[in-house]
């Protein structure tokens, strides 16, 4: 008999096991992706085992900026967002040259008003331990190896090394949310589409009282290459947290003709630029530039397969308009978890499987166009030029179109259209002609 979530505790959910366990599903780690998707197919009352590499608390490479939409994602699964430690932003500063404007959230009613910074060093604990609370059996510092399939190819479960050597564990269906790595997505075959960027991102803390309470997430669109006049193809950003200390870093594509950029080099360079008393400097720093890959724009195909859901960062799912990766990542854990259980609820075979497939064609309908459109942008114009040739003189000097561009770059749009600009944005995603459906 299965316990109740009363009964254990988040320290049992840690500890216990260190043998082959078997669940209704497992989903393979705990970031944003997999501890959403857990949490809602907990609340569905379904038996899912979640597992992480890492022990918590665990720092991430991120910028710690959630829009929205990823807030929205945090209040449907019950996050206490008044608790200490979540800092409130009232929306966008963005800086292009000696320009710079400042942009509110706006006010829609299938969003909150306003967007939220928080470390990942304790977010992702919380997202894990809101999953336990709902019935989820949480095993960290488990290291899931590949997956085991049946003579079929259909995956069965996985393995993943323990103290008394491999284990393997049991489940119908595998939900792979083990990041940009993607291990189990490679395993199964699945590759990286090779026509899709990868961004770069790197991020370094520092003590900035006088920045750390901002209530505006700034976004600098001015950056250029290292010794160079060319700019460079993504932002930076100053996120503040609340307690002294603020997030500063950048995310670039690879320029189309100038390649890579050393991102430490140009952060360093961008931040001589900011005013002394802000603080950005090398004495004011905690910890070192870390960084960490972006796929972006649905970069691997399909996102189901033989048993295995795809989420987050190992399905591509980053936003190819910003480099946003969390609340996609929580909204399609949520739509796996929907899909899984439904699929659950109906006997092994080809309704089941029916069933399952529905995952990719719902998230191609949620985003299907949105980023088709994104890495056409990645593409002609932001890997090229970045964000400055957007943001010229005549954009930045006009409201309307500020807010038409950042509600597109952020994808808060209402489904139907709210007001005009709702209306503009819908009908020229829905002139992007759909993805097809790709399978295996």
């Amino acid at each position: 008999m299965r316990e109740t979530r009363a009964e254990r505790s988040p320290s049992d959910e840690e500890t216990a096991g260190g043998g082959a366990e078997e669940a209704q599903v497992i989903v393979v780690g705990a970031g944003p992706a997999g501890s959403s998707a857990a949490y809602h197919l907990a609340r569905a009352g379904v038996d899912v085992l979640l597992l992480e590499k890492s022990r918590f608390p665990r720092e991430k490479v991120c910028g710690d900026g959630l829009t929205p939409r990823a807030v929205h994602q945090l209040i449907r699964m019950g996050v206490d967002i008044k608790a200490p430690g979540w800092t409130r932003s009232r929306g966008m500063r963005w800086v292009a040259g000696d320009r710079q404007v400042q942009i509110d959230w706006p006010a829609l009613g299938g969003f909150p008003d306003f967007g939220l910074t928080r470390s990942r060093h304790d977010f992702d604990d919380i997202l894990a331990r809101h999953a336990v609370a709902a019935g989820a059996r949480l095993r960290t510092g488990v290291k899931v190896r590949e997956p085991v399939t049946d003579r079929a190819g259909r995956i069965t479960g996985v393995t993943a090394a323990s103290e008394a050597g491999p284990v393997a564990h049991r489940a119908p269906v595998v939900i792979a949310a083990d990041g940009a790595s993607a291990r189990i997505a490679l395993a199964m075959g699945l590759q990286r589409d090779p026509g899709r960027q990868i961004a770069t991102a790197a991020r370094r803390y520092y003590r900035s009282p006088e920045r750390s309470r901002e209530e505006f997430l700034e976004l600098w669109a001015d950056l250029r290459f290292p010794r160079s006049d060319h700019y460079l193809p993504g932002y930076g950003w100053i996120f503040p947290m609340g307690d002294g200390r603020v997030n500063v870093g950048l995310g670039a594509l690879p320029h189309r003709r100038h390649g890579s950029a050393d991102l430490r080099a140009t952060l360093d360079r961008w931040l001589a630029r900011t005013p002394a008393e802000w603080g950005l400097r090398e004495e004011n720093a905690e910890g070192p530039v870390r960084s960490a890959a972006l796929p972006l724009g649905f970069n691997r195909h399909p996102l189901y397969t033989r048993g295995l859901l795809l989420v987050g960062d190992s399905g591509g799912m980053v936003s190819p308009w910003n480099g946003e990766g969390i609340g996609q990542a929580m909204e399609a854990g949520e739509v796996a978890a929907e899909t899984t259980a439904l699929a659950l609820a109906l006997p092994p075979g080809p309704r089941r499987e029916r069933a399952l497939r529905h995952y990719p064609a719902e998230m191609n309908r949620r985003w299907g166009r949105y980023y088709r459109l994104g890495n056409t942008a990645a593409d002609l114009v932001f890997s090229r030029s970045g964000f400055q040739p957007v943001l010229n003189r005549y954009v930045m000097g006009s409201p309307a179109l500020l807010n038409t561009l950042a509600r597109l770059l952020t994808n808060l749009t209402q489904h139907p259209s709210r007001d005009a600009i709702d209306h503009v944005l819908n009908t020229a995603v829905r002139l992007v002609p759909a993805p097809g459906p790709r399978r295996r």
